[in-house]
């Protein structure tokens, strides 16, 4: 899982919000044999060929190569890239995160996950859950998870931050039987 504090903005430091995945997923992921690492963050420069100035946002597919050659660099089954920057992918106003199920590489933004994008007071345990989902929901991809029906499972496409709030962090009994046979017959 790689971190990303270099946006700078009122909104503070990210470094609760890694620490808490980090040992959420540690724990999830534990019972399937796969250890989760947190690694130092990359800086933004890197990548200033993906920003676009006219909408102010990343190209989210960019920072997807340079994951694939972190997960090599540390013999991971898979990498996670967590930025404070907003990102888009053509066709979509924004996205909460993209994942590519062939590099076992994702990335999520916290950039729309802050209450107060919405003109809300900061709150840090809705900030933590609403990151746990969006991890969790493109790690899922990552694993071979496509999108789900039930808006309560977290493999729902989340279409606004409405759908994030509505959707639980886990996966529905479906999705969750074909993560843990995903997992068992993939040794990436």
């Amino acid at each position: 899982m790689m971190g990303n504090d270099s946006y700078s903005s009122n909104r503070g430091s990210s470094r609760d919000v890694l620490s808490f995945l980090q040992n959420f997923l540690g724990g999830f992921y534990a019972k399937y044999g796969i250890e989760v690492k947190l690694v130092g963050g990359l800086s933004l420069s890197k990548f200033y060929y993906a920003f676009d100035a006219e909408r102010n946002q990343f190209l989210a597919r960019h920072f997807l190569p340079v994951l694939s050659y972190i997960k090599k660099d540390f013999n991971a089954r898979a990498a996670l890239g967590i930025v404070n920057v907003d990102i888009y992918e053509p066709g979509f106003n924004f996205i909460f995160g993209l994942a590519h199920p062939g590099l076992k590489v994702a990335v999520v933004s916290l950039y729309r996950l802050y209450p107060e994008f919405y003109g809300n007071p900061p709150d840090r345990k809705l900030l933590k859950e609403r990151a746990l989902k969006e991890v969790m929901h493109e790690l899922g991809h990552v694993f071979g998870l496509g999108h789900c029906p039930n808006p309560k499972c977290v493999m729902h496409f989340s279409n606004s931050i409405i759908d994030t709030d509505i959707k639980s962090w886990m996966y529905c009994e479906s999705c969750l039987r074909k993560l843990e046979k995903n997992l068992a017959r993939s040794h990436v």
